[in-house]
Formats: structure tokens, sequence, C-alpha cells
């Protein structure tokens, strides 16, 4: 369903101008018929008033319909006896009356006609309503009045059926994700269909494409399961990548075992030095890493533990007490 394009505005265009400076001359000299008529009215016979009267009256309409003015961003078409003689404005200019018709007024502004396309279906067959504006305007007014009847709907149509045949030649996808390339072409069409009527387009751009409420549904649940592969594929990576660096540290610790201990080390320190903090070791690791056995940890946890005492001792103004001062308070057997 193609969209009708309004009348008023070539209606307005073709309706006669009537200058404000000719309605002017026109009462000024309607005054001196008047009032000679008057003064000869006494002094003269009937005859010579009724010629006064009659001759400021002729010069008085003829000024009142040859006087023209075209705005400053017009151009108007005339006609002698049928027959193109030219093109006037913008400002005054005068015609002759009975023998002269402006046909039409040109506006050589740019005009903003928007325009649309309802359930077309593209090259995928999905009904699509999509919106646009056209901006154009006339830089040869002589073949926009000659050429074509009414400049302004066949613009409107043109835009039309060329967005359609767009629509029809592409599919969904291109639709949605290529807009500056579709109004790239449709500018071009638009163009070339014009350009013989005098009317240049100077852009299209399309405003909005509406497409069925459950396909849109489905688009929007595929995107979101696209989302979810993409993040499970980067999970995956960053899986691979975090196995090759342990590959690589592996061979590393292999060659220089006085690394292994020292990271093994740094690993125990970082997680006892926490308040609180509890690290179970099996055995086997501990043996692995050279750590001088399970004594050895129960050694560094007291170290912890006592060093923890100590500072606890120093924020409430106690001193702190040994481990022998805490086995000799415990009460005898």
């Amino acid at each position: 369903m193609l969209k009708k394009f309004p009348a008023s505005k070539a209606k307005m265009a073709n309706q006669p101008h009537i200058a404000p400076v000719a309605v002017l001359a026109f009462f000024v000299l309607e005054g001196i018929a008047v009032g000679g008529a008057l003064w000869l009215q006494p002094r003269y016979g009937d005859a010579l008033v009724g010629a006064w009267v009659g001759f400021f009256t002729v010069v008085a309409l003829y000024i009142l319909f040859s006087w023209q003015i075209a705005n400053q961003w017009e151009k108007a078409v005339v006609l002698r006896l049928g027959k193109f003689r030219g093109l006037y404005g913008p400002g005054l200019f005068w015609i002759v009356p009975v023998a002269d018709t402006i046909a039409t007024w040109v506006d050589q502004r740019v005009m903003v006609t928007p325009f649309r396309a309802e359930k077309t279906l593209t090259k995928d067959t999905v009904p699509v309503d999509v919106d646009a504006v056209l901006f154009w305007m006339v830089f040869d007014a002589e073949k926009a009045a000659l050429e074509v009847e009414d400049y302004r709907a066949a613009v409107s149509w043109a835009a039309q059926t060329a967005l359609r045949e767009i629509i029809g030649q592409k599919d969904l996808a291109e639709i949605l994700t290529g807009r500056a390339a579709m109004d790239e072409e449709l500018q071009r069409i638009i163009d070339a269909r014009t350009t013989p009527w005098g009317v240049s387009v100077q852009s299209v751009e399309i405003r909005d494409i509406v497409i069925p409420p459950n396909l849109e549904e489905a688009m929007s649940r595929r995107a979101q399961a696209e989302r979810e592969r993409q993040a499970r594929v980067i999970l995956g990576q960053s899986e691979m990548e975090i196995a090759a660096s342990f590959s690589e540290a592996a061979k590393a610790y292999a060659e220089n075992p006085t690394a292994l201990h020292l990271r093994a080390m740094n690993m125990l320190f970082e997680g006892l030095k926490e308040k609180g903090a509890l690290v179970i070791v099996p055995s086997s690791a501990v043996e692995t890493m050279n750590l001088g056995g399970l004594s050895g940890l129960v050694s560094l946890s007291g170290q912890q533990a006592a060093a923890q005492e100590a500072a606890r001792g120093q924020q409430s103004g106690t001193p702190p007490r040994s481990a022998a001062q805490g086995s000799n308070d415990r009460p005898a057997p």
C-alpha cells in the first residue's frame, strides 16, 4: 500500500499572487478618478467625466493584474497565449493581462517529502514496513512546470516505487545492517528518474524499519543464543591458554627445583598470612616441594599463630607470652 501525496501544496502553487503594491496603486488611481470626477462634474459635461473615470479605471485594473511579485525562492512560469514565454522572479515583474498567464509558481528551496512502503516482501519473503525521508529541490523550473503535470506528486510516487523495488531485491539481514548502502542506492535511482523533470535529489534517509513481532522475538532469541555461544568459545580459549601456561611453567620447574621450592614457600606464605587462615597441604605435595616434612609445616603454623598473638597483645597493652610461658601457666594435673 502506497501513501497518497496530498495535493494541497500543488494547489497553493497554482493560486494567483496579487501584489500588495498593485492593490495600493489600484486604490490610488481609483481615488484620483473619483476625486477628478467630483471636481470636473460642475464644470464640464458628463462625457468628459466618464472618459476621465474610465481611463483611470482601466489603468488601475491593468496595474492590478499585470504587476506581480515573486518571493526570493520562487520562479513564475509565464505563458503567452499558451506558449512558454519565460521565467520571472524573484522580485517585481509585470505581465500582459489576458494574453499572459502564470502557469505555476515553482518553489526552489530544499523540499522534505516523507514516504513509506507498507507490507513489502523482502527477497527472503519477510513483510516489512519502511519509513524514509526524501530531500530534494527544483534546479530547473521550466522542466518542472512543462515536463510533468505535478512534480511534487511525481517525486513522491517515484520515491515510493523505488523503495519497494530496493526492498524486494534485498534480504532482511541486508536491510537491517545496510541502511547507508540503501540510502545511497535510493538516492541514485530516484535522482535518475527525477532529473528529466528538473528535480535534483539531495539525500534519502531511512527513518525506521518495522518487522513482524513474532520474527522480532525469534531474532532476539537467536542473538541471545549467539552471545552465549561466543561466551563459551571465549571461555574455552581462555582454558586452553591457561593450560598452555601451566605446561610451560611445569617444564621450567622441572629443570629448576630451587625455583619450585621458592614458589611453594611463597604460596604457603600467602595462604598463612591472613588472620585465621588454615592451609591443608597433602604430605605428598610437601615432600615433592621439599618443605622438610609435616613438622616444618606445623612449626611454620605455630610461628604464624605466635606472631598473631603478639600483634593482639600490642594492641591491648599486655605483654606477649612466649610458648614456654603458656605451657607453665597450665595447671598441674
